[in-house]
């Protein structure tokens, strides 16, 4: 499945260089239409981020939120500073089909495990962003890729257990906003590993052979962001690739 990603900072359409700040691209296009546009040409789901949120809780553009996921016509998932279940409850509340959980996942993996007995497996994307250290152990840095951490992805997934994640979105850090390709081994692996996961592959596409690459590497779906902002292939075009890999 592709699904297009619209990234907030201030309510408007932004992306980032790797997660980077002070590395922004300001775009033209209105969230609203994003949203229309790419319901058009036949999404089945969005993926929202409020940067702002990410960066500050206290700063979660909620209203921009609202307007944007009323006038969506798919299903939206939403992240962004979820630091406590008041988030998640917010963002449902706000019209959230899933709620994307990242940072807390890792710090808190107690309190975000209880969460999946409270709301159900298909309310909860966790968002984990790979760190490959030399010796190939994929890290998991935390709040937006600033702080270090010890805790590897294979023993997170052990600890949620695969009977209750449904969802996780993983990104290779190295590769996000690159347009330099995706790392189609990692998918293949995580897959491989972890079948019962429906995994979201994201970073780096920057062309269609990158879609048919990690179509075929087992990953279930593909976040598509600065690719589509900037023309280098329409969503119908990626829809077609990835129905067709």
């Amino acid at each position: 499945m592709i699904i297009p990603a619209i990234d907030l900072i201030d309510g408007k359409t932004v992306r980032l260089y790797q997660g980077d700040y002070q590395q922004k691209t300001n775009y033209q296009q209105t969230p609203e239409e994003l949203v229309a546009s790419y319901y058009e040409q036949g999404a089945q789901i969005l993926h929202l981020v409020d940067l702002d949120g990410a960066k500050d809780s206290s700063k979660r553009q909620t209203t921009r939120l609202k307007e944007i996921i009323s006038v969506a016509k798919m299903p939206v998932q939403v992240g962004g500073g979820v630091r406590c279940q008041q988030d998640v409850n917010d963002l449902l509340a706000l019209g959230a089909s899933r709620v994307v959980i990242g940072s807390l996942a890792i710090k808190e993996p107690e309190l975000v495990k209880s969460w999946f007995g409270i709301y159900g497996k298909e309310k909860i994307v966790l968002a984990l962003d790979v760190q490959i250290s030399a010796s190939g152990e994929k890290l998991l840095p935390t709040h937006g890729w600033i702080n270090a951490s010890d805790t590897t992805l294979e023993s997170l997934l052990a600890f949620y257990g695969e009977d209750t994640v449904q969802h996780v979105l993983c990104t290779d850090i190295s590769k996000d906003g690159t347009l330099t390709g995706s790392n189609d081994g990692l998918y293949q692996e995580l897959k491989q590993q972890f079948p019962s996961i429906t995994w979201q592959a994201s970073g780096g596409i920057g062309n269609l052979d990158n879609i048919n690459s990690v179509a075929q590497s087992g990953a279930d779906g593909i976040i598509l962001g600065r690719a589509l902002l900037e023309g280098k292939f329409t969503l119908e075009e990626a829809i077609a690739c990835w129905q067709n890999a």
